[in-house]
Parts: C-alpha cells; structure tokens; sequence
C-alpha cells in the first residue's frame, strides 16, 4: 500500500506498553495502538505518557497506528 493513503491523526500517548507500544487517545476521542516509526528508533528519540504526537493510520484497520511525529 502506497504512503498517500494513509488517515493522520494528532493524539496523546495515554499508556506505555512493551516492545515499543503505546496506547493512543486521538483527538477524536479515539483510542487506538500504535508502535514508533523506524526512524523514531534509529534517532531514539523518546515518547513518554503525556506526549502529543502524529500518528498514522491505515484505511484497512482503524485500531493500529503508527507513531510519526512527536510534538512538544
């Protein structure tokens, strides 16, 4: 599946899971799972509870995500 088709939503990591997992609370209300993106870990750059962050989302399943950017 190509990039362009995915949804992208900002949200809050709500709770840290393990193997790099997180529980996402979108700014729809939404709660979904996400893990980081290969270039968050390469730079390892951290996400903490709290966080505001960018998540992306395939059309296919609406409940996994994937964590793109972290805001401040």
């Amino acid at each position: 599946m190509a990039k362009e088709n995915t949804l992208e939503f900002s949200g809050e990591v709500v709770e840290l899971l393990k193997n790099a997992m997180f529980k996402v609370r979108l700014s729809n209300g939404h709660t979904i799972l996400c893990h980081s993106a290969g270039r968050i870990r390469k730079n390892r750059i951290r996400i903490l509870q709290g966080d505001s962050v960018k998540v992306s989302v395939s059309p296919y399943d609406l409940q996994r995500g994937i964590i793109i950017y972290r805001g401040q």
